[in-house]
């Protein structure tokens, strides 16, 4: 039997056998122990398998600081000095990272690359970068910072670099690829509904939006592409609905010019809302029109507000009760079921704080945002009765709106048992984001869907999304009357007070599983506004998303 590998680098120890048993020796203490018979790790000769060598060899146990730092070291020295195979051989997945790592200098035309460790924490190491970008004659300096992650690899348990396409830019994801050279697109001036220039320098949520825009309008608008450095998204980005972005800008471009819905009052106003809470985004649009007039994100990175996929929570029951009422499940002033429990399919559902109301009416378990009193219907529905009126009524589901920038459109999928009961709730496999609920509240307002758009279609002639049928009229008048009870009564009043004049709203908490708090949702109409938001991880939407929503229906005059 050959000798090990010794833990330190380049140095090899004779095993001393003690007993029957190997133990091999680091920096004098005994590493491990492995019996040289039985246990199935020997073949029938008496020597170890392979795998069974592996398994003795692997190293395991926390990572040690040397064995981050020197990681960490061996990766950033060598990418640094351009030697992208050992850079890569540093990390659990050379593949990849060798091609990353040669499209960062061939692709993105980086050069003069310094990397600085910062101060490690755990597994984890920040560092600095420090470049060139250049393209023909032009040349212009690129720095940023990212980090990366230490942990044992599988199988031997070394140390490497845990790679992932972020360690090479923060904001890269799988299939994404670093390009300098000509714009993909032209750039373009986006301007709000007054003509000024929209700008991230004033509204920080914008980044998202002014990309898509781009990425939309770019070649249309009448613009000439310049010189850039920029992130080309790949099929996965894609499918969550992110636009190619723009990191550092070699030679200016000729922008076209792109009007948008955009109120500039109101834009500043959700931008300032939103940044009170973390994890907090936000809608507004005029139902009338469908125009939508401010969207925020107190993150600046992913469009929540847009292309989020969340649980609605109870905000969901605005729906679930237009197809109640429609079909006579419902009505609001007559007597309503509102147990403390409900089971359904095998799952035994309840109310917050496990209360119930007696003899209640329909509009009371609406206002309180009654669990059971929705679905203690579910035996009546079919499966697809939840998904038809989302869709027939709301335009929503369907992955049609022609907003002019990417947008998740709602997802009311047909579900059977406890996950249909479940989805009249806003759980399941509902998912929806501010923009989908705004739509939700301005339908009711209206009473007819108008799809929401930021730029207007007479811009490029593309034909916005319909429903196929509004409801009847007294459908709308109970639903507006349930809206309205709960702004003034129920769980929205204590956000709504002072918003005056015609008024609706219903709030919602929705579970994630693993988190402790649920996320709060608030959806709401004033007038011809619409307004709805979530705060992620923050708790019930009366206290978070709703304070939101109403000061921007309120400032709105």
């Amino acid at each position: 039997m050959g000798n090990r590998r010794n833990a330190t680098e380049g140095r090899k120890t004779r095993p001393v056998v003690l007993g029957g048993v190997i133990a091999v020796v680091v920096g004098g203490v005994g590493f491990g122990a492995y019996a040289l018979l039985g246990g199935g790790a020997a073949a029938e000769d008496g020597t170890r398998t392979s795998s069974a060598a592996q398994a003795e060899d692997a190293r395991t146990g926390p990572l040690s600081a040397a064995e981050v730092t020197g990681t960490a070291e061996r990766f950033l020295t060598a990418w640094q000095a351009g030697k992208v195979k050992e850079a890569a051989a540093a990390t659990d997945d050379p593949e990849a990272a060798t091609a990353l790592l040669t499209a960062y200098a061939e692709d993105a035309r980086i050069k003069d690359v310094t990397l600085t460790a910062g101060t490690r924490t755990g597994g984890k190491v920040p560092f600095a970068v420090k470049g060139t970008v250049s393209s023909e004659d032009v040349g212009k300096p690129l720095a940023y910072d990212s980090a990366l992650t230490v942990v044992r690899r599988a199988g031997d348990g070394e140390p490497r670099v845990a790679w992932q396409p972020a360690v090479v830019h923060p904001e890269l994801k799988d299939g994404d690829k670093l390009v300098t050279g000509e714009a993909g697109a032209p750039p373009v001036k986006a301007l709000d509904r007054d003509g000024n220039e929209l700008t991230t320098a004033a509204y920080p949520s914008l980044g998202s939006v002014l990309d898509g825009l781009r990425e939309k309008y770019g070649e249309k608008a009448g613009g000439e592409a310049g010189v850039e450095l920029r992130i080309v998204r790949g099929k996965e980005s894609k499918k969550a609905e992110l636009s190619d972005k723009t990191l550092l800008e070699l030679s200016e471009g000729t922008p076209g010019t792109v009007k948008t819905t955009l109120s500039p009052s109101l834009q500043a106003a959700a931008e300032a809302q939103v940044e009170k809470k973390e994890r907090a985004s936000v809608v507004v649009l005029r139902p009338s029109t469908g125009e939508i007039l401010a969207v925020a994100n107190s993150s600046h990175g992913f469009n929540t507000a847009f292309s989020g996929s969340l649980a609605p929570g109870s905000t969901m029951k605005v729906i679930t009760a237009s197809m109640l009422i429609e079909k006579g499940l419902a009505s609001m002033d007559e007597q309503h079921p509102c147990p403390k429990y409900f089971t359904y399919g095998g799952w035994k559902f309840q109310n917050d704080d496990k209360f119930e109301i007696e003899d209640g009416t329909f509009k009371a378990s609406f206002a309180r945002s009654c669990n059971t009193a929705f679905i203690s219907q579910a035996p009546e529905l079919a499966d697809d009765d939840l998904t038809k009126q989302a869709q027939q009524v709301f335009g929503l589901s369907m992955n049609n709106w022609q907003v002019g920038v990417p947008t998740f459109d709602g997802s009311v999928p047909v579900q059977s048992k406890a996950p249909m009961g479940a989805s009249l709730i806003g759980q399941g496999g509902v998912r929806m984001n501010p923009l989908n609920m705004a739509s939700v509240s301005a339908t009711v307002q209206s009473g007819v869907f108008h799809q929401p758009y930021l730029v207007s279609p007479e811009v490029d002639g593309r034909k916005l999304a319909t429903a196929s049928r509004t409801m009847s009229a007294g459908t709308l008048a109970q639903l507006r009357e349930l809206m309205s009870y709960t702004a003034s009564y129920g769980t929205a009043a204590e956000a709504m007070a002072g918003v005056s004049g015609q008024k609706g709203a219903k709030t919602g908490s929705a579970e994630v599983d693993g988190q402790e708090k649920p996320n709060g949702w608030f959806t709401a109409y004033r007038g011809d506004l619409a307004a709805a938001g979530v705060v992620q991880k923050a708790g019930h939407g009366g206290s978070t998303a709703g304070p939101i929503v109403a000061a921007l229906l309120k400032s709105a005059g």
